[in-house]
């Protein structure tokens, strides 16, 4: 290669010997940045085939959590059996000299008292290798692979903390289950570097009830054919759902395959990391891609980890902070509104009044207020009884809704007296409309518990600005107008009145 013969002149110095050439390349390469394993290994190649017949060669790294051998650097074709003689370097004590075997020679690599890999050799004479020569060969092997390492441990480090952090951060801000959950996913893909990304939440039951995606094509649409189902249908559900990380290499040869959300995604090799709280699981995080397999590896695991934690915590955070919010606004709407009708009720009124007021004097628009009285409310009470009153006001209500129109406000002040504001363009003839409108539905039959029940309603009017200036005088307007529209009504027809100049 032509890297080799740029650096080949250190080794000149020491004699034609290719061995003696490869330390005198090694001595300077040793004093550039860190390279890859591959250069060193390309840098070595020429010089071991001249001296040793070298066919091939494999540098394997060694995961010291897993034990794995991993292929980090390879010049030639591999063996069937290269991980199975490289393994066999660690039968053997630690200060012992390489093993060959054939024409395959595995040579430990070691570096402070630690292994860190494995050099596998093949060659027609590799006896003929000197352990003065092979001894600085295994150490500027182990030295390069364990730099690399531990910039690799760095920057893994240094992505996963800032992964964490931000989802801690958005996630602790989430207004919801559901924002927390899409989060997560976009968390997950952009922490395992991944094409795909899915959460899915589940009730105590299993039932799915939510799906999040990142990366689909089609978006959450993919996965919807999951909602309504039960995630015990999935092998790896029923693998995660104890609290375990799981981990597939290859989605076809996976022993938890079919996996219904892997298989959705089209994944070739995926991480599913649970979501856990103290009820047990209500979640699952799915990542993936689909060009290829991948290889998981022990800081894969890590992650993972740290992502099923958080990820539970920040799902439980999210459900407290919305049952939180839930709870103020049914406050809220216990405070501002009627129990029985679940319209507005007087403080409510209040408040919108005298902002429609307001509104409606900067802009000189026009509102009006009108108060209503059932006629004939009381007999039904007292014949047919306070359950039946009860239906009936509901009922009245549902009238008055379909009376106004969308903006104006519909209130029960108590007992069979309501207010109805119309906030925006309420002149006159608007009013008189309305209340027309109102008297005709009320005048209409109600069923009650199987028979029919007549009333009627009597309202008031009053106008902003023309009858009054502000909410309290528009009340006594409507008021007055009310009981004058009672005492002009007789039964229970109803009708309305506007309020008097000077009242």
């Amino acid at each position: 290669m032509s890297m080799s013969s740029g650096m080949g002149t250190a080794g000149a110095v020491l004699g034609d010997d290719p061995q003696d050439a490869l330390l005198g390349d090694l001595v300077s390469f040793m004093t550039k940045d860190t390279p890859s394993v591959q250069h060193v290994l390309d840098l070595c190649v020429p010089h071991l085939r001249e001296a040793a017949g070298l066919t091939a060669a494999t540098v394997f790294e060694l995961d010291s959590e897993t034990g794995l051998l991993t292929v980090t650097a390879r010049v030639g074709e591999p063996g069937r059996r290269d991980v199975l003689t490289a393994g066999k370097v660690f039968r053997l004590a630690a200060g012992a000299k390489p093993l060959l075997s054939g024409e395959q020679m595995a040579v430990r690599l070691r570096i402070g008292g630690q292994t860190v890999g494995v050099l596998l050799l093949t060659g027609t004479g590799l006896e003929a290798l000197r352990p003065e020569v092979l001894a600085p060969l295994a150490l500027h092997f182990a030295t390069t692979l364990q730099g690399l390492a531990a910039e690799k441990q760095r920057q893994f480090v240094s992505h996963t903390t800032s992964t964490i952090r931000r989802l801690f951060e958005q996630g602790m801000a989430a207004d919801g289950i559901e924002d927390a959950a899409g989060l997560l996913a976009v968390s997950a893909a952009e922490g395992f570097r991944t094409e795909h990304a899915a959460v899915i939440l589940v009730d105590p039951d299993g039932t799915v009830l939510s799906a999040h995606s990142v990366g689909l094509p089609e978006g959450d649409a993919t996965i919807a054919e999951l909602l309504g189902r039960s995630a015990g249908e999935s092998p790896v559900w029923q693998t995660v759902r104890d609290g375990k990380v799981a981990l597939a290499n290859d989605s076809a040869t996976s022993a938890v395959r079919p996996c219904d959300l892997a298989l959705l995604m089209k994944l070739k090799s995926f991480a599913a990391m649970p979501l856990m709280s103290a009820q047990g699981a209500v979640g699952m995080i799915m990542c993936g891609d689909s060009g290829a397999p991948r290889e998981w590896t022990s800081r894969d695991r890590i992650l993972a980890d740290q992502l099923s934690v958080e990820g539970g915590l920040i799902i439980d955070s999210a459900g407290m902070r919305q049952a939180a919010q839930a709870h103020v606004a049914e406050l809220s709407r216990q405070a501002f509104h009627d129990s029985l009708t679940g319209l507005p009720n007087r403080t409510h009124l209040i408040d919108r009044a005298e902002r429609a007021v307001r509104e409606a004097g900067e802009t000189r628009d026009r509102v009006a207020l009108m108060l209503l009285d059932l006629n004939g409310f009381k007999q039904v009470n007292d014949t047919a009884g306070h359950q039946a009153g009860d239906a009936l006001l509901q009922q009245v209500a549902k009238r008055l809704l379909g009376a106004v129109r969308d903006g104006d406000v519909v209130s029960r002040l108590g007992g069979d007296e309501f207010a109805i504001m119309l906030t925006r363009h309420a002149d006159e003839e608007v009013a008189s409309v309305v209340a027309e409108r109102i008297c005709d539905r009320l005048r209409r039959p109600f069923a009650i518990d199987g028979a029919e029940v007549s009333i009627g309603g009597s309202v008031g009017i009053a106008l902003y600005p023309d009858d009054a200036t502000d909410y309290e005088a528009l009340m006594r307007g409507a008021d007055a107008a009310m009981y004058e529209a009672k005492r002009a009504t007789k039964g229970h027809g109803g009708g309305y009145r506007r309020a008097r100049a000077g009242f």
